[in-house]
């Protein structure tokens, strides 16, 4: 059994102000309307129906939270980038994300999720300079890497890796798929350092 498969959820909130106490560790999920994170969230879970996966991109319009113990969550914050969703919408989710990475002091780590065919897009970019600035780990992780051949994926996450030395930060990349569970074992190691989960302390085997 997974560490990960404990994850509930506990609260829908609007901004940070809403989020309840800032203590314990969170790591945040964010990416794209069209990236794939409830789906990540959900295998990372091992739960089909914990994060809503939707039909229609930027539905999640709420900073979500769901607990894993009494100190450690994982968080799903607003998709961004999707066209249809009004410019007001836009904005809002926009300054939501900004104070949430920028104030949130319970946060350790955030995973950026990008369609592995259209890497590294504006607010893509936009997103992980934050977390740069605040001084958070990323692991950017290249999601759909079942849509790909081997040859072109692996020449996808090296031209990714290449280009996110640009950031100066600490920022990983690996590839993902939630279809295929590429990736999986390699986001748990990330985050069970950024949750401080002690290694002896491992998991019950599946």
């Amino acid at each position: 059994m997974s560490r990960y498969s404990h994850a509930k959820f506990i609260i829908s909130a609007p901004d940070i102000k809403h989020l309840g106490a800032d203590e314990g560790i969170e790591v945040a999920f964010a990416g794209r309307s069209n990236a794939g994170k409830s789906s990540a969230l959900n295998r990372l879970a091992r739960q089909k129906g914990l994060a809503r996966t939707s039909k229609t991109p930027g539905r999640t319009q709420m900073i979500n939270i769901f607990a894993l113990d009494e100190e450690r969550r994982l968080v799903d914050l607003p998709g961004y980038g999707f066209a249809q969703v009004p410019l007001e919408m836009k904005r809002k989710w926009q300054k939501s994300l900004g104070e949430y990475l920028q104030q949130r002091k319970s946060l350790k780590g955030l995973v950026v999720l990008m369609d592995i065919r259209h890497p590294f897009k504006d607010l893509d970019q936009d997103l992980i300079r934050w977390a740069v600035d605040a001084k958070l780990p990323v692991l950017a992780l290249l999601t759909k890497a079942d849509k790909l051949k081997s040859g072109k994926r692996k020449e996808q996450l090296l031209m990714a890796r290449e280009a996110s030395m640009a950031f100066c930060g600490d920022v990983t990349v690996q590839l993902f798929s939630s279809l295929d569970g590429i990736g999986v074992t390699e986001v748990e190691r990330v985050l069970d350092h950024w949750f401080g989960y002690n290694v002896a302390e491992e998991p019950e085997a599946e």
